[in-house]
């Protein structure tokens, strides 16, 4: 016959040795939005130091100063870190001004984006476009880190521009965007290393540009 035993009274030592933490429910700690930055800027410093395939979460995680179980609470793997990366280059479509014609729309648009290009987020992408041609995932990542903030940026340009009378209405003006930005993404990441180019520079470059933009969407 089998004796089950008594249950422990409050005077019992093992109850008496129980921690409080072990009763009482626990509440998880609150982000921290600083140590979140501080991983992914030490995850872009290393990817453009290292390249995709020799990084590793314990070299990021030694850039930032945390341990590597802080990296993934947050983050599962190294897709999922690389990812969350390259987002933070996500262009915001709201702030496109309206300046009022296709032209001076167009050449803030392509002077941004000549920014852009010759700094973090160029190197980002001349990191990571390689790996994206096999990954999937990543590839879907830049592409709505880089590609379609731009692509909708140059639609709502155009579009303006026909309601204003300037043009004629474009059908699938999104589209046009790899026509008006996809020369001067060329220009830059094909060059060994774009964040050696000035400002100036890259301002200069992209007004060269903006004539042959202007004529592909019907303003030239």
């Amino acid at each position: 016959m089998t004796r089950t035993a008594p249950p422990a009274s409050p005077d019992d030592p093992r109850t008496l040795r129980r921690p409080a933490a072990e009763t009482a429910p626990r509440r998880g700690r609150p982000r921290d939005a600083a140590r979140d930055r501080a991983i992914l800027d030490a995850t872009l410093a290393v990817l453009t130091e290292s390249g995709y395939r020799a990084l590793t979460t314990a070299a990021v995680a030694a850039r930032a100063g945390v341990s590597t179980a802080t990296l993934y609470r947050r983050w599962s793997s190294k897709d999922e870190l690389v990812i969350a990366a390259a987002a933070t280059h996500i262009e915001d479509v709201r702030t496109q001004p309206d300046t009022g014609t296709l032209e001076g729309d167009l050449r803030v648009l392509l002077r941004d984006k000549a920014a852009a290009l010759t700094g973090e987020a160029g190197r980002l992408m001349q990191a990571l476009v390689g790996e994206a041609a096999q990954n999937t995932a990543l590839a879907d990542a830049l592409t709505a880190a880089f590609l379609e903030p731009v692509h909708r940026r140059v639609g709502e340009a155009v579009r303006r521009a026909a309601e204003r009378g300037q043009i004629d209405s474009v059908p699938d003006a999104d589209l046009l965007g790899a026509v008006v930005v996809g020369p001067l993404m060329s220009r830059f990441l094909l060059m060994p290393r774009p964040d050696q180019v000035d400002a100036a520079t890259a301002q200069a470059t992209a007004d060269r540009f903006l004539p042959f933009a202007l004529r592909a969407v019907g303003a030239g």
